[in-house]
């Protein structure tokens, strides 16, 4: 099988393609815009890695790419930017694709797809990774224990220290600022992101991490699967000064485009090279899901700790391979938790050693 990695050689991307080498057959097309770069990392890689050039801003570079493979993913951000271009460059290209999105701003749009995917008979699944991913298919999980669900919650924790690229900072200023959405007794709601903030307790080595209301996917996606009065989702750096930078740059108005961003991130970004960041270099994710069995009150928690590019790079890498095999073969635009049954997906990351535990 081939598979394309856009955005190969970045700091999720690479965990992606490092994945499908040692856990598939498949031959690899690290394809990313920095092409020396993805040369020197094929050359690493071995026979089955190849490079290749591709703009994302550029349609017709992105279906050349992409054309003739049996899944791709995408890992080119911030996503709020480059998801509905590298699905829609897919779906042109009736190639089965998996994206680790996690920005929630353009999931309409995404959605808005799903027909043009029907027509060409292409399978897409939009923010299979760390968080949405992981974090969607452990609250199907706990829902399908339950007889009735009220309400989901969803953490991240995400160490600053954990990751080196600089979408995962323009990720994080696109979430912290404005309002964003969460799904509160049965509808859709705008709130500002920031607030909510409370103490949620994560397995080591991270414990005690604040969280607050910031955007992401999965308060739009899952209640479409998974009926439930209230779903949230909060996270939050670690150490916490890096929550409180980010919130006084917000104030500044330093993230109010996409320009803003770019320029906001990259001097966080140069800072952090040059004085770190603290803290322990995990991250992790716990889902609550609290409802009713038996006719009784029961609360269901599960919990992951490890590394964010693999925790990010290894679902994804395992989508695309259930793609490229056709084990999952619902033409349209997908979340993970409308496709994707959970206990076998967690069995294969536990044989990569990405543990859920139950709290």
């Amino acid at each position: 099988m081939r598979i394309v990695v856009l955005g190969g050689c970045g700091d999720m991307g690479s965990h992606v393609v490092r994945d499908l080498l040692a856990h598939s057959d498949a031959h690899v097309v690290i394809a990313d815009y920095r092409l020396e770069k993805a040369r020197e990392f094929a050359a690493e890689l071995g026979n089955r890695a190849e490079a290749a050039f591709v703009d994302a801003e550029d349609p017709a570079s992105l279906i050349r790419v992409l054309e003739g493979a049996d899944a791709a993913v995408g890992c080119i951000g911030p996503f709020y930017h480059f998801a509905p271009k590298l699905t829609r460059a897919a779906i042109a290209a009736r190639v089965p694709y998996v994206d680790i999105c996690d920005d929630w701003g353009p999931i309409e749009e995404l959605r808005g797809m799903d027909g043009d995917a029907q027509a060409a008979g292409v399978t897409v699944i939009n923010g299979l990774g760390w968080t949405p991913g992981i974090t969607n298919l452990l609250a199907k999980k706990g829902a399908a224990l339950l007889d009735e669900v009220e309400e989901i919650r969803m953490y991240w924790a995400g160490g600053a220290a954990d990751s080196q690229g600089l979408a995962v900072v323009m990720h994080v200023f696109y979430a912290i600022t404005g309002k964003v959405p969460t799904f509160r007794d049965g509808q859709w709601t705008m709130v500002p992101a920031g607030s909510g903030k409370e103490i949620v307790e994560f397995p080591p080595p991270l414990g005690k991490v604040e969280v607050f209301h910031c955007g992401h996917p999965e308060p739009l996606t899952v209640p479409r699967t998974i009926p439930a009065r209230t779903v949230f989702l909060k996270g939050g750096l670690t150490p916490r000064w890096n929550n409180r930078l980010g919130e006084l740059l917000v104030r500044l108005g330093l993230s109010r485009s996409h320009r803003s961003i770019v320029r906001t991130s990259r001097m966080i970004h140069r800072l952090e090279g040059l004085i770190g960041t603290g803290g322990v270099p995990f991250s992790g994710a716990r889902v609550d899901v609290i409802g009713r069995k038996s006719g009784e009150h029961r609360a269901i928690r599960y919990a992951v700790v490890d590394k964010m590019g693999r925790l990010t790079g290894i679902p994804a890498a395992i989508g695309a391979v259930m793609l490229a095999s056709r084990e999952v073969i619902q033409p349209g635009v997908h979340a993970p938790e409308a496709v994707l049954d959970p206990d076998p997906f967690l069995e294969r990351l536990a044989l990569r050693g990405i543990r859920v535990v139950e709290l």
